[in-house]
């Protein structure tokens, strides 16, 4: 028997956790009438029952996880994690630029990525930033099937992920194999991008740390404002086209809070 390669055997097992999911969201499609009304919510009690366990694992590993990173990794050495991880995922973004026809974008993208890949010995540093290149798309394919018509489907909360609706979902499962770097380099020299991806989810978890905990702990309805702020945020990205005039889910919150601004989004 041929042996089979490791990244092959890897992409089998990551698209295995999502088929489940995928078959689940597929079975719902909201009418026009239900996508006007704002939530199509037909899963809620599974749903729900997933923001549990997503709380607990956010509770007993996550966050202290993420406050032990924090602490332990010098500001400068998480800053530059961060920054390596944003680079590796710009293929990806290319990739889904291109699919959407915003050519704009992925040249944009690329030259970035080029630039910070050389430069910036590979996105340890930013050099792009410094010369005022626009800043990353930080597009998917959920996007991209925005861009061509699909619907939103119904909101779904998945295991680990967080929220999601049927359209990302899907997205999440395709961008799984578009980045093209996943196929250059092979393992375990990969496990270094996925290790910096991991990484820089840390750092945003301790970052937002005061205000996630707010929405998980402190409200009322964890999973509804949960909920609300996933598609709000989402619509908002999108163009606002799927939704209501975009209010900030943070409002309700804490009103005196600063606006937010992903101090990573580059």
């Amino acid at each position: 028997m041929l042996p089979i390669p490791a990244i092959v055997t890897r992409r089998i097992v990551q698209s295995c956790m999502l088929c489940g999911v995928l078959v689940l969201a597929a079975c719902a499609q909201p009418t026009a009438d239900q996508a006007s009304r704002g939530t199509f919510d037909p899963y809620e009690r599974e749903n729900r029952k997933i923001h549990e366990f997503n709380r607990g694992l956010d509770r007993g590993l996550v966050r202290p996880v993420a406050k032990g990173y924090d602490t332990a990794i010098p500001d400068d050495i998480e800053n530059a994690i961060v920054r390596f991880a944003v680079n590796t995922s710009l293929p990806s973004d290319i990739v889904n630029n291109v699919l959407q026809l915003n050519m704009r974008g992925a040249i944009q993208d690329t030259a970035r990525f080029v630039v910070n890949t050389t430069v910036g010995l590979g996105g340890l540093f930013d050099p792009a930033s410094e010369m005022g290149m626009p800043a990353g798309t930080n597009t998917d394919f959920g996007q991209t099937l925005h861009v061509w018509g699909a619907r939103e489907g119904a909101y779904v909360e998945l295991p680990l992920l967080g929220p999601s609706t049927t359209r990302d979902t899907y997205g999440i499962f395709v961008d799984l194999f578009t980045n093209p770097l996943s196929y250059v380099i092979e393992s375990p020299e990969n496990l270094v991008i996925t290790g910096a991806g991991v990484a820089a989810g840390l750092s945003r978890r301790s970052k937002f740390s005061e205000t996630i905990d707010q929405i998980l702990y402190e409200s009322a309805d964890s999973y509804a404002q949960s909920r609300s702020i996933y598609l709000q945020n989402r619509r908002f990205e999108l163009g606002g086209t799927e939704g209501s005039t975009y209010t900030d889910p943070y409002d309700s919150i804490a009103p005196a809070a600063p606006t937010l601004e992903d101090p990573y989004d580059q």
